[in-house]
Parts: structure tokens; C-alpha cells; sequence
């Protein structure tokens, strides 16, 4: 089992969502975060120019068996990248160990709970 982290655009989450749907992943946790990495958006604020220290993002978790992994990362990587060819601020996909899942409805351990 795998937890997939995806941080995208706030304007991509559709898109990535609905591409995940199509691969047949149904199971999302969406959260707004905050950040900054490499890109820089200028913003004017009464007259002045100024930057932004975080930048709204959204947080995309998903936990998936090991036959899926590869599966959902092709479907965000293609839906979130700005015009098709991507951009500096696209975002980040983090692919971690899943150790333990459990269904607090049924008590199930394991892959079947996902």
C-alpha cells in the first residue's frame, strides 16, 4: 500500500479530479495549503509591487494498493500540468510507504480497507 501526496493548482483540481475518476480512483482527501517552492507571482497592492511570501495550493491525498500507484500518478501528472507541456508551480507528487490501513466502520486491516 502507497499514500499518494499530489500539491497542484488551485485552477487544476478539477481536471485531476476528474482524470481520476476515469482511471477509476474514487477514494480523495482534498485540502487548501499554502506555499512556495520555485514560483513567483507579483501581485499589485495599492501601488506597489509585491510578492507574495505563500501561494494557495491544493493537497490531493490518496491511499491505493501497489497495482494502482502508477495508475493515479499518469493520471495527475497529466491533468495537472498547465497547457499541457506544464509550467514552474505545477506542483509535486510525493509516493509514500502505507504501513497500516484500517476501516473504523468494519474494523477490515489492510488492502481491503482502501
Amino acid at each position: 500500500m502507497k499514500l499518494i501526496t499530489a500539491i497542484i493548482r488551485e485552477v487544476q483540481l478539477d481536471k485531476v479530479r476528474e482524470a481520476l475518476i476515469q482511471a477509476e480512483i474514487t477514494r480523495i482527501t482534498v485540502s487548501r495549503v499554502s506555499g512556495h517552492g520555485q514560483q513567483r507571482i507579483e501581485e499589485m497592492y495599492r501601488g506597489q509591487r509585491i510578492v507574495p511570501d505563500l501561494i494557495p495550493k491544493i493537497k490531493i491525498e490518496i491511499a491505493v494498493n501497489e497495482a494502482f500507484v502508477d495508475i493515479t500518478v499518469d493520471a495527475i501528472l497529466k491533468s495537472a500540468r498547465t497547457n499541457g507541456a506544464g509550467s514552474v508551480g505545477d506542483g509535486k507528487i510525493f509516493i509514500t510507504p502505507l504501513e497500516e490501513c484500517i476501516r473504523i466502520r468494519t474494523g477490515e486491516r489492510g488492502g481491503t480497507a482502501i
